[in-house]
């Protein structure tokens, strides 16, 4: 079978056309995208205000866990019998399950800067809007983007699921693949789209680590720094 995977995968035939493996990347990516900017613009702001006022934190986690018991599939199916078939249903699920994640690492990262630099902050004149902007929002940066990158891992897999309402995306071949036991089909999505999560999660880690200051992501390696000289 392993065999039967790789010949599929190297089959230039397969990478080409409306049914390609180029035209689902794209079509995956794309969905992957759509859903993560809009769960951005909701969840990003939201954890950030919890965050910094301290109110409203146990709504927030009790809603972060109770969607966190939600099975992916039954989330799509659900919006797709209450709204239809097509691209936008489909993206409102997405964005659901997107949402809790982001939110859970915004609001706990910002909440969780040390208490003393943000008095220092507001000592030195600082409006609460700078307080969260230069020293809060900068100090939950590494926690942020943590959140994102375990929301775009949940997208990848959702998207994949997806598939099973009718539209496009690596997960046609996983679906087709198993309704018609070509099992080199199914097998083959699936490795797409372990290695699209994969080159998703390093590029989100780069990024990120290029967006903390170097000051903020030296002081996190002193900890271990110092454990390794003591012992």
């Amino acid at each position: 079978m392993i065999d039967d995977v790789g010949t599929y995968l190297t089959d230039p035939a397969r990478w080409q056309g409306s049914r390609g493996f180029l035209t689902r990347i794209v079509e995956h990516v794309e969905y992957v995208g759509s859903a993560l900017l809009v769960a951005l613009v909701i969840a990003l702001p939201l954890g950030l205000l919890i965050g910094h006022t301290r109110k409203g934190v146990g709504v927030a986690v009790n809603a972060v866990n109770a969607s966190r018991s939600l099975p992916s599939l039954g989330v799509v199916i659900l919006v797709v019998l209450v709204s239809g078939l097509g691209r936008a249903p489909v993206l409102v699920a997405l964005t659901i399950l997107a949402v809790p994640p982001i939110l859970n690492a915004t609001y706990a990262g910002v909440s969780g800067v040390d208490q003393g630099t943000v008095r220092a902050a507001r000592g030195m004149g600082m409006t609460e809007r700078q307080v969260l902007w230069q020293v809060e929002l900068p100090m939950a940066l590494p926690l942020v983007w943590s959140g994102i990158r375990s929301a775009t891992l949940q997208l990848v897999a959702t998207a994949t699921i997806a598939a099973y309402v009718a539209i496009g995306g690596l997960g046609r071949y996983v679906i087709d693949g198993f309704a018609t036991f070509a099992f080199d089909e199914m097998l083959a999505g699936a490795v797409l789209v372990a290695l699209l999560a994969i080159v998703l999660d390093l590029v989100l880690a780069l990024v990120g680590h290029f967006s903390v200051s170097p000051g903020l992501r030296a002081a996190n390696r002193t900890p271990s720094s110092s454990r390794s000289a003591t012992a």
